[in-house]
Formats: structure tokens, C-alpha cells, sequence
């Protein structure tokens, strides 16, 4: 059983999510992606350009990327940054904060789960506002992060061993993909990049930190 993938068909764990063969639990499925770019605008809508710090090694790091392409115009150009290395990181992100009206869009990767702090560093240190996958990222001093709700996450977990103990096969359940979602916005950070949190947007989030 596979835990927190990101596309579990592309990376070649499961042939399809309804017929798997092995099973687990996705993080989260693309199209979640082009929701930060949104987010992004509608809490920073001076912002002009974007860029999106992503995980090129990953199918799951493309993937994100290319989702977030297909949103279409709304008014923001978009650019890549990779994340492999912490000093790799803070030069091209200090190099794109060179421009005016940017931010940031962080995907998922184990790079960044790994080092949120640094991250949220890096874009407070160059007044770049940004959108996270994960709450962990605004709780270390990030702008705003929408994703799944993971208190939930282990009881389903626990679900399926349980299960799996009594004697069904991992191969004939399906592939589990977030259900609830959680947007959390840190308005300390909001403050101190001079934004002002739309109403609507905090009317919508699930968690505000002051």
C-alpha cells in the first residue's frame, strides 16, 4: 500500500485508479493545481507574473505544472522554478523577484514537505506573495496554502489495514483521493507584503492565523 502520491498511474504504481492492482492514497489529484493560480490572484491581484516552484525529477511535479498552464489566461505569466537544492532554490527565486508584481506558486514535492520553513523564507525575504499545497508551509510564516484536510487522513489509513487484516486483497480496493479540502491564510504574512485579504477570501477560509 502506497501512501501520500501524487499520481500513482503515471509513476507506475497502479494501472488505473479504479482497477489497481495495489492500492493507497493519493495526496491529492491535479486539477487541485490550477486552484492556487486562482487563489493567487484573487489574494494578489497586482500580481503579474508567477512562478511555480516544482519538482522536474517527479511525474507528479510536471503534472502540477502542466495543470496549472491549462488554466487559461487570467492574467499572469508563468515561469519555472526547480527545486532540488537550497541554494539552487534561493538564487532563481531571488533573480525572479528582480521584476515587479511576481509571486509564487509552490506544487507539492518531498523537497518542499521536507523544508516548508526554508520556503516560506525564501518568498517573505523577497515580498513575493504565494499560494502552498500544504497548511505546514503557513504555519512557518507562509501567505496562504489550500490543500486536503489530513485530519481525517490516518483513520482512512487505519480503514483499509483493518481490512486488509481481514483477509481483502490491496489489489481489489480502489486508489483513495482526498474528499476535504482546507484553505488556512496567515494574515501576519498578509501584513507584512501590504496585501489585504478580500473579505470573500476570508469568509471562505477554514483556518485564519493572526
Amino acid at each position: 500500500m502506497f501512501l501520500a502520491v501524487i499520481d500513482p498511474v503515471g509513476g507506475g504504481l497502479v494501472a488505473s485508479s479504479s482497477r489497481p492492482g495495489a492500492t493507497g492514497f493519493v495526496s491529492f489529484e491535479y486539477s487541485l493545481a490550477g486552484k492556487w493560480l486562482e487563489l493567487l490572484k484573487e489574494i494578489a491581484p497586482e500580481v503579474k507574473r508567477a512562478a511555480v516552484l516544482r519538482d522536474p525529477s517527479t511525474v507528479g511535479g510536471i503534472g502540477q505544472f502542466a495543470a496549472i498552464q491549462a488554466v487559461g489566461p487570467i492574467g499572469l505569466d508563468l515561469s519555472v522554478i526547480d527545486v532540488r537544492d537550497p541554494e539552487e532554490i534561493e538564487r532563481d527565486v531571488a533573480e525572479f523577484a528582480h521584476g515587479t508584481r511576481g509571486g509564487l506558486i509552490v506544487t507539492a514535492s518531498p523537497f518542499g514537505s521536507n523544508h516548508p520553513d526554508l520556503i516560506a523564507a525564501i518568498a517573505a525575504r523577497h515580498k513575493l506573495p504565494a499560494v502552498y499545497p500544504w497548511r505546514l508551509y503557513v504555519t512557518a510564516g507562509g501567505l496562504m496554502s489550500y490543500g486536503p484536510d489530513e485530519s481525517g487522513y490516518y483513520s482512512r489509513v487505519a480503514g483499509y489495514v483493518d481490512r486488509f487484516l481481514r483477509g481483502e486483497k490491496p489489489g481489489n480496493l480502489p486508489v483513495q483521493v482526498p474528499t476535504k479540502f482546507e484553505l488556512v491564510i496567515n494574515l501576519k504574512n498578509a501584513k507584512a507584503l501590504g496585501i489585504t485579504v478580500p473579505p470573500t477570501l476570508l469568509a471562505r477560509a477554514d483556518e485564519v492565523i493572526e
